[in-house]
């Protein structure tokens, strides 16, 4: 599945003031916005989400993860996955499916961590 900048939250990369292949495409994008969004998450269980894991709502496929890992520093299972955009608020509840076992997880703002 292709993605663009604008899902990524890092449109702020793109120069629509120059020419390039896909340009129509992005400038598509940027007005009209996105379908879809890469949001963070915490894992509110015990597990691990990898990159393909399905990411559902109300028993519903709804996204996939595209990485994930247990955090040293916060001390907890984190991910990153794309969800359509009515799920991309912080505190959106999500469930990861672990291993064909649903655990909850909860959409955070990014980054997961700033130092002070």
């Amino acid at each position: 599945n292709a993605r663009n900048p604008y899902e990524a939250d890092i449109g702020f990369v793109v120069d629509l003031d120059t020419d390039f292949v896909g340009w129509d495409a992005l400038e598509r994008a940027r007005e009209t916005g996105v379908d879809e969004k890469l949001v963070g998450f915490r894992l509110q269980e015990r597990g691990i989400a990898r990159h393909g894991y399905d990411i559902a709502v109300d028993g519903d496929v709804v996204g996939t993860v595209t990485s994930g890992t247990m955090s040293p520093t916060l001390g907890d299972a984190i991910g990153l996955g794309y969800v359509p955009v009515a799920y991309t608020d912080p505190g959106t509840e999500l469930d990861v499916l672990v291993r064909g076992r649903e655990k909850h997880a909860e959409v955070e703002s990014l980054p997961f961590y700033e130092r002070e």
